[in-house]
């Protein structure tokens, strides 16, 4: 019998929590629960004594690790995990994976929401345009971006993809979607962009003044992927330079203020991170990582290991 902490300063569902909780017992560990936590105290006290952690968008630190002397699993129930140090857990042994595909749908459904959204002008009554017949861009062609693709061709959008390493020049099948290898000429080609990449070292403020004032006319940049990919100071100089420019994002950036009060009316940022906030995404996620975790402890198979 293993123990296993569910550390969730933001929630799962009930129905979620239930779920996750079942399939973990069903193969006879223990659970602890730990949600809206208020003081990292209160997550060092319960890693005590714990051998694998469920998170969010909760922090395993270097000091959270030092405080679980038994801790032998992290997973991050959700596509991204920026939030774990990868470095100390692997220096410790400790295998951390993440649970990709299981919230994508609802990140692409909501960056959809936010094309429209920005299309419209925000919805303050004036005249905007349609998505049909416009050329969209997806900037990680992952399992949001193959989600997105799906959504798009129900919007009669041209898509187009540009992806870290070589894809096929064109993805059949449900995406119809064409590569564009060169970023600059992807970014000049789509009106319409949505950001699914990664947060990591090497794209940090990779979207920066260049690209975006590269975007055609009446531009939509929609980020639901980590405010850090973009360059929140050439963000704010794209506004002043272009008065077509829109952003909306899930993910709100340092100078999210300014911006605000300068450019009301041409952006706009959600009041928490929304993307996988959805009962489908809680139990797909939540579920993933009880059975990635069951399946780690039964066979020592860690298929969606980030740290190797």
């Amino acid at each position: 019998m293993k123990t296993v902490l569910i550390a969730t300063e933001k929630p799962f569902s009930k129905a979620a929590t239930a779920s996750i909780t079942a399939i973990l017992e069903e193969k006879g560990h223990k659970v602890k629960l730990l949600e809206k936590y208020t003081d990292v105290n209160q997550l060092y006290k319960a890693v005590a004594d714990v051998n694998a952690i469920i998170v969010r968008s909760d922090k395993i630190t270097p000091e959270v690790v030092s405080h679980a002397p038994n801790l032998e699993m992290v997973v991050r129930a959700g596509a991204g995990y920026d939030n774990v140090d990868l470095v100390v857990t692997k220096g410790k042994g400790i295998v951390v994976e993440n649970t990709p595909g299981q919230n994508s749908n609802a990140v692409a459904e909501l960056a959809f929401g936010l094309m429209v959204m920005a299309a419209r002008n925000f919805y303050d009554g004036s005249t905007g345009f349609e998505l049909k017949g416009k050329k969209f861009g997806i900037h990680g062609f992952g399992y949001i971006g193959k989600c997105s693709a799906t959504i798009a061709n129900g919007f009669g959008m041209e898509i187009f993809y540009h992806h870290s390493r070589l894809l096929p020049i064109e993805v059949t099948g449900p995406y119809n979607a064409i590569g564009i290898e060169d970023v600059v000429d992807f970014y000049r080609t789509c009106q319409f962009i949505s950001l699914n990449i990664p947060m990591r070292p090497a794209n940090a403020k990779i979207i920066n003044y260049d690209l975006m004032m590269s975007m055609p006319e009446n531009a939509v940049l929609v980020n639901t992927a980590r405010a850090e990919v973009v360059n929140d100071e050439d963000l704010l100089r794209v506004f002043e330079d272009r008065k077509d420019f829109r952003y909306a994002a899930d993910v709100a950036p340092s100078n999210k203020a300014e911006i605000a009060e300068k450019f009301a009316g041409r952006v706009f940022f959600t009041p928490k991170k929304l993307g996988a906030q959805t009962a489908e995404a809680n139990n797909n996620a939540g579920m993933a990582a009880a059975n990635q975790i069951n399946e780690y402890f039964a066979t020592g198979v860690s298929q969606f290991q980030v740290n190797k």
